[in-house]
Order: structure tokens, then C-alpha cells, then sequence
């Protein structure tokens, strides 16, 4: 069972131990970590810091996915 309230997207990197993720569904919700396990236990936590954090500030809080999926992806390489 997926334990996160949203979907997630982890990118794998040239680097063999650095990922970063983010979720499409939460504003301004991002992360790093050393391998995919690890960007989702920080995910997990870091979406309920981050829903505090909205909460505390007056900010809108988006709806749960009751769907939420995890895609797994190379870098998303920037046109210049």
C-alpha cells in the first residue's frame, strides 16, 4: 500500500546515489535522497511537515489523491 497522501515522482540522476523527487500535486514540495527507498521514506514525512507548515501559514491545503501513484523516472533534462 502507497502510505503518501499524493502522487510522487523520483528522478534518477547521473549520479548512482542522488535522486530528487517532487509531487505535481503539492506546490512547492521537493526533495533529495541517496536512493529511491530513501526519497520515499522522506517524502512520506516530509508531505506531513509540509501540510503543517501550509496549515500554520493559512495556505490552501490540496485534496489527498486517494490514488496517489509513484513514478519512477530519469532526470527531466531543462531546454535552455
Amino acid at each position: 500500500m502507497i502510505e503518501l497522501p499524493y502522487s510522487l515522482v523520483i528522478e534518477a540522476t547521473v549520479e548512482p546515489y542522488f535522486f530528487c523527487f517532487y509531487s505535481n500535486e503539492l506546490e512547492g514540495f521537493t526533495g533529495v535522497g541517496h536512493s529511491v527507498e530513501d526519497c520515499l521514506y522522506k517524502a512520506k514525512w516530509g508531505m506531513i511537515e509540509h501540510l503543517n507548515l501550509l496549515k500554520e501559514h493559512n495556505l490552501p491545503v490540496p485534496l489527498k489523491n486517494p490514488y496517489p501513484k509513484i513514478i519512477i523516472q530519469n532526470e527531466t533534462k531543462l531546454a535552455a
